[in-house]
């Protein structure tokens, strides 16, 4: 009997016109391929069966994560060469004489059988879009993980966002560094001085809130649908000294009253709240802010044929998430009677960002699997890889998006030119 490796070539040759993205080993151990493609392995025939049951995006995912597929050297580097090969020389539609005999390698190869059992991780969420309860769940599916997960990801200051990279990395300078130049640029765009007021909508672990009262002494509102968050961050603010600057809530962004607000920040928190519910959202903040005050958003965004994260990230990480092309996101919050004064993108801050997080999440694996387990390990191993070429090869972009309540004669008391942001911020870096 042929090689399995060479049967598998044969049936992907059905859906390329050109070589192969990839080199295939089987479980067999023979190789079939270019010698200079990323090299995939598939461990046994549940590989393809997954792919059977499960064309596309999700298939090829879920067989990574439960180990059925594996994929030599590093993962974002071998995407990105294969996914460009693919680009490059397109896919094409067999017909029915090309399907049977896809279907007949595949039964020979032993894909044939019942649906094989999806793994652990998947987010089951009930109720309507974007209410209270489900957002609730979404986020928790998310963001609950664990925060020791998240300790071992993120930096020291548990920011869960694109950093501001403001000079390349050495031994002097990395991810946390990074970090704090945004905390840092954030509160300089707001114009933070003692005293004044901030409403943090979707703090994550109060890396922000904490930043901008241990430094600006300003009194924050830190808001959070995570229980875990939550409760990091009130234990945060008390360690640090800052319970009487630092307040958190547990409550949806639809529940939080009062204003009068000198500033308000959404630092990749918008991408939670859906398509519809968008406006209400920004409405929500302009109400919050007294005349003259800022709302920093700092937002994902996708082209408007591809809102979401794309069928792996909804089902496993991040679910009912929506991105817009950030010209959409500047129309809604002029719409709601702000005044978008600056808009400053940080797409590439993001490849960066992630990259260090990979790194992380590599140099921690032991006690990742011990945290979380093999299957949560690998999902996220593959998320930040996909997430990281995404940014890099521009399919998804984040922003930082400043703007301004006016007042009704129209005065905005910004600065003339941004120039003192950056400066400033060189001279702390």
């Amino acid at each position: 009997m042929r090689p399995a490796a060479d049967r598998l070539a044969d049936l992907l040759r059905l859906f390329f016109t050109g070589p192969l993205p990839v080199r295939l080993r089987a479980w067999d151990g023979s190789e079939a391929g270019p010698s200079d493609a990323p090299l995939v392995t598939l461990r046994s025939p549940g590989a393809l069966r997954r792919l059977l049951w499960q064309p596309g995006e999700l298939g090829l995912a879920e067989a990574y994560i439960t180990g059925d597929l594996d994929v030599d050297g590093d993962l974002a580097t071998a995407l990105s060469r294969a996914g460009r090969a693919v680009r490059d020389q397109g896919l094409t539609r067999p017909g029915p004489a090309a399907l049977a005999t896809a279907l007949g390698l595949a039964a020979g190869l032993g894909a044939a059988g019942a649906p094989p059992r999806r793994p652990d991780g998947r987010a089951r969420l009930t109720g309507r879009l974007h209410s209270a309860f489900r957002d609730r769940a979404a986020i928790s599916h998310h963001y609950d993980v664990s925060n020791d997960f998240y300790t071992l990801l993120l930096d020291e200051s548990m920011a869960y966002s694109c950093a501001y990279w403001t000079r390349p990395a050495d031994s002097t300078y990395g991810l946390a560094e990074a970090q704090r130049d945004k905390l840092e640029l954030i509160c300089r765009k707001l114009g933070l001085r003692p005293g004044d007021r901030l409403l943090d909508v979707g703090c994550g672990w109060g890396a922000l809130a904490v930043h901008a009262a241990r430094q600006y002494q300003v009194r924050v509102t830190a808001v959070t649908l995570s229980r875990e968050q939550r409760d990091f961050v009130a234990a945060r603010a008390a360690r640090e000294g800052l319970a009487d600057l630092v307040e958190v809530q547990l409550r949806h962004w639809r529940h939080i009253d009062g204003g009068g607000y000198d500033a308000a920040t959404a630092i990749e928190m918008g991408e939670h709240v859906g398509d519809a519910e968008y406006p209400a959202f920004a409405a929500l903040l302009h109400d919050a802010l007294r005349p003259e005050g800022r709302l920093l958003v700092q937002q994902m965004s996708r082209g408007a044929h591809a809102p979401g994260g794309g069928a792996f990230i909804e089902t496993y990480i991040a679910p009912d998430m929506h991105m817009r092309p950030v010209g959409r996101t500047t129309d809604i919050l002029e719409a709601a009677g702000l005044e978008v004064r600056f808009v400053e993108s940080l797409r590439e801050h993001y490849a960066l960002t992630i990259d260090a997080w990979r790194t992380r999440l590599e140099d921690h694996w032991p006690k990742v699997e011990d945290l979380v387990g093999e299957t949560t390990g690998r999902v996220w191993r593959l998320y930040l890889a996909g997430a990281s070429l995404a940014f890099a090869e521009r399919r998804m972009g984040v922003d930082q998006i400043l703007s301004v309540r006016p007042t009704r004669e129209g005065g905005s008391a910004m600065p003339a030119t941004p120039s003192t942001w950056y400066a400033t911020a060189a001279m702390s870096s």
